[in-house]
């Protein structure tokens, strides 16, 4: 509580909590779900949808255990999920307080505005971490009981990583939104845009005749791309999500500083 980053940390506890007990159960029950996968009459039912409806869905290969977790966990729900914590706790940091009228009563305190706004967005960052850490750890445990013996804790490991900076690049959307503008509603609109037009780009773009170029513009590409699973870390999607982290942040922080903050 001495500090902004503390404080903030203290302040979404409760959400912070909810968000990682929601986001790892989600993942362990469908991890779960592998064995009856496995199954003739499993096969047979998802071999009668058409293919580009499996391909949007990130449903492509469901034949292995890392195809699976890469499709049904870590291809839709849970990053879905994990975009959702990250743009609402980004738009939090610095729009949240500002549009409810307390933010010039923290400024008053002897801390400059980047500072602050830094050390909020740290620990959005923290959450992040911390969410994809559990879920990554949750789904190690899980190896045995559910059969996920395929995949090595190096695979869960690049996942978790890949994961975390996903998150990360959403959370710093909705942060730089935020504060630029000082508006939840800005923050919030920009983050989900920018998280359907994504996904759209990975998933449904490729199927249309000219617009498959829009895929590699995709933060869930970049997330996804190249099966972190099975081949471990990916350095250009790593490199992406990283950079656009720290130029959205930088951006943001930025904007912040020099422009007036609403009473």
């Amino acid at each position: 509580m001495r500090d902004p980053f503390t404080k903030a940390l203290h302040d979404a506890r409760r959400s912070l909590a909810g968000w990682a007990v929601a986001i790892v159960a989600v993942g362990s029950m469908y991890a779960a779900f592998w064995p009856t996968m496995r199954t003739p009459e499993m096969a047979d039912a998802l071999a009668a949808y058409p293919e580009g409806l499996l391909e949007a869905f990130n449903y492509s290969d469901l034949t292995s255990a890392a195809g699976y977790l890469g499709s049904a966990v870590y291809g839709l729900l849970v990053p879905l999920l994990v975009a959702v914590f990250a743009i609402a706790a980004g738009t939090r940091a610095v729009a949240g307080d500002e549009e409810a009228g307390t933010l010039d009563l923290v400024l008053a305190h002897p801390v400059g505005r980047a500072r602050l706004a830094l050390l909020r967005f740290a620990a959005v960052a923290v959450g992040v971490v911390l969410v994809t850490a559990l879920l990554g750890l949750a789904l190690v445990a899980l190896r045995g009981p559910a059969q996920l013996g395929d995949i090595d804790v190096g695979g869960f490991a690049a996942m978790t990583l890949h994961l975390a900076l996903f998150g990360l690049a959403f959370a710093a959307g909705a942060y730089a939104a935020g504060a630029a503008t000082g508006r939840r509603a800005v923050a919030l609109g920009t983050g989900a845009g920018v998280a359907v037009l994504g996904f759209l780009a990975n998933s449904v773009f490729p199927q249309v005749e000219g617009l498959a170029w829009a895929q590699r513009l995709s933060p869930f590409h970049w997330y996804l791309g190249g099966s972190p699973l099975v081949d471990g870390v990916q350095p250009v999607g790593v490199l992406l999500l990283l950079g656009s982290t720290v130029l959205l942040v930088a951006a943001g922080t930025a904007a912040f500083a020099r422009r007036d903050v609403a009473v």
